[in-house]
């Protein structure tokens, strides 16, 4: 006689996990949360680096960016290895080599040495976080409980998100720089004692063979075009810009061209052709695309225009990120009943009207219609994130978890750029098209106000208050026309995904 009725028929009949499993989600929640914080933390501590070890204006830029720019490139190439190798492996070497190198950067003797360690953070990162996703996908077989695990993983990216600025802002009162950096080193610490006890090592029962020349595709896929978005970001359109995006591309179209010859393709094309899993890539991507982009002017605004202390601005931000954390975990017991397609459209309905809070309300000066449009937002985003990443993970076959993970981090890495390039490029050139200089300035005072809000905030606290009160009133209203405009054209992109949800995720399983 054949059993049958033990044999799951879909992921939700899977097996359930115990306390293990919820353990286990604890202990990879620690990566999560410091990746995410380091995010952030770093820019808080630029100021003090930047007196300390005295970098040029060009090393000051690659302290920044080297970092996601070696994540971004490595993300699939890591994914995968975690495939082969072993997802608990890669994030164990990761978390060891990123507390390690955490430790020698907050020591840095030059901004040389400090530009490298950051390189190898990147580097041990790449390890960490398709580690922890795909390592969901193995833990939590049950779809139900998967969806609540991905809710909690994303809660972690958010809270850590809304840590950075206070956990930056109360180190730097109290301790050197290199604080910033230490902070990896207690987080990582319980992971590599807890992680081999809890959490089952996982991998592709069948890996294909180690294809040098995807890597190296991939590499000089990914590298090219975050560096392009960043120059864009910073220079503005240029040729320099172009051609690396050009080049980016290139090696992307030879990328995919040896993946769809190849018999055991490094990363499955095929993936891409399941509406529900590149139509939650893109989802993600513009959700994060409209969070970060949001951030980027209103930290500002709340810092410069508004003149609260980094710490400050980060508590006003925190309402938004709890508001982000508790959509994420509710949407999971709707997803259930809803389908995607339904849910994330008005889900995101509410970042959009977060947007058009921020654009019509530019005339007021309180903190309180920024924190309230960041709570609105946080809603639509919280609850799109959850759904998108769950989708993604459950659209790939579980073996090619690692690789599925590392598209959803590279898509999270290409949103943070573009969110700071699209949108804060955009209110960078409004604010530069709008300012109108007072007479009298010196010319190098009126070209430092010239370029940003903040070399213009500095500018005016050097000016006789007269004079200076005339520039700062004239930058802050050069920066609240650019607000409206930035942000309706934020709220585009949210419709955007919307709309992509609602045409792509139509045949995407709701349970």
């Amino acid at each position: 006689m054949t059993r049958t009725a033990s044999i799951p028929t879909t992921e939700t009949d899977a097996p359930r996990v115990g306390a293990r499993g919820w353990a286990a989600l604890v202990v990879l929640m620690l990566p999560v949360l410091l990746v995410s914080v380091d995010n952030t933390v770093l820019s808080f501590a630029l100021p003090e680096i930047s007196i300390a070890l005295a970098p040029t204006g060009a090393e000051q830029l690659w302290i920044i960016d080297v970092y996601p720019l070696v994540l971004a490139g490595l993300l699939v190439t890591m994914g995968t290895l975690g495939d082969r190798f072993g997802r608990r492996k890669m994030l164990l070497i990761g978390a060891t080599g990123f507390a390690a190198v955490s430790a020698l950067a907050a020591f840095a003797p030059t901004a040389g040495l400090l530009i490298a360690a950051r390189a190898l953070l990147g580097f041990f990162g790449a390890m960490l976080m398709p580690s922890t996703l795909s390592l969901l996908r193995s833990i939590f077989q049950n779809r139900d409980q998967r969806r609540m695990a991905i809710a909690v993983w994303a809660s972690a990216f958010s809270a850590g998100s809304a840590l950075g600025p206070i956990v930056g802002g109360f180190l730097l009162e109290h301790f050197a720089w290199g604080s910033v950096f230490l902070i990896a080193v207690p987080v990582l610490i319980p992971l590599l004692i807890a992680a081999p006890l809890l959490v089952p090592e996982s991998r592709d029962p069948n890996p294909g063979r180690i294809d040098l020349i995807s890597i190296a595709l991939s590499m000089a896929t990914m590298i090219p075009v975050v560096y392009a978005i960043k120059s864009l970001a910073v220079d503005g359109p240029s040729l320099t810009a172009g051609a690396w995006a050009l080049l980016g591309f290139g090696m992307g179209y030879l990328f995919v061209r040896r993946q769809l010859r190849s018999r055991s393709p490094m990363l499955d094309m095929a993936l891409f052709r399941r509406g529900s899993f590149s139509g939650a890539i893109l989802v993600n991507l513009l959700s994060v695309v409209a969070l970060v982009g949001f951030l980027y002017f209103v930290s500002q605004h709340l810092q410069l225009v508004l003149g609260l202390s980094p710490m400050m601005a980060g508590l006003a931000l925190v309402p938004g990120m709890l508001a982000m954390i508790v959509a994420g975990l509710s949407v999971v017991p709707v997803s259930r009943r809803v389908p995607p397609h339904i849910v994330i459209p008005v889900g995101l309905a509410f970042s959009v009207a977060g947007y058009l809070i921020v654009a019509f309300t530019t005339h007021a000066h309180g903190v309180l219609p920024l924190v309230i449009a960041f709570v609105v937002l946080g809603i639509g985003i919280g609850a799109a994130e959850t759904i998108s990443n769950e989708l993604i993970l459950s659209s790939a076959p579980a073996a090619k978890a690692g690789a599925a993970s590392a598209v959803s981090e590279t898509a999270y890495e290409l949103g943070a750029v573009l969110g700071t390039a699209v949108l804060g490029g955009i209110i960078t050139a409004f604010y530069r098209g709008a300012l109108v200089l007072p007479e009298g300035l010196p010319a190098d005072v009126a070209h430092a106000a010239g370029e940003t809000l903040a070399g213009a905030y500095t500018a005016a606290q050097a000016l006789p208050e007269q004079l200076g009160t005339a520039l700062w009133d004239a930058a802050a209203a050069a920066f609240g026309s650019g607000v409206m405009v930035t942000s309706l054209i934020g709220a585009a992109l949210v419709v955007l995904a919307g709309v992509i949800a609602a045409v792509t995720l139509r045949k995407a399983p709701s349970h």
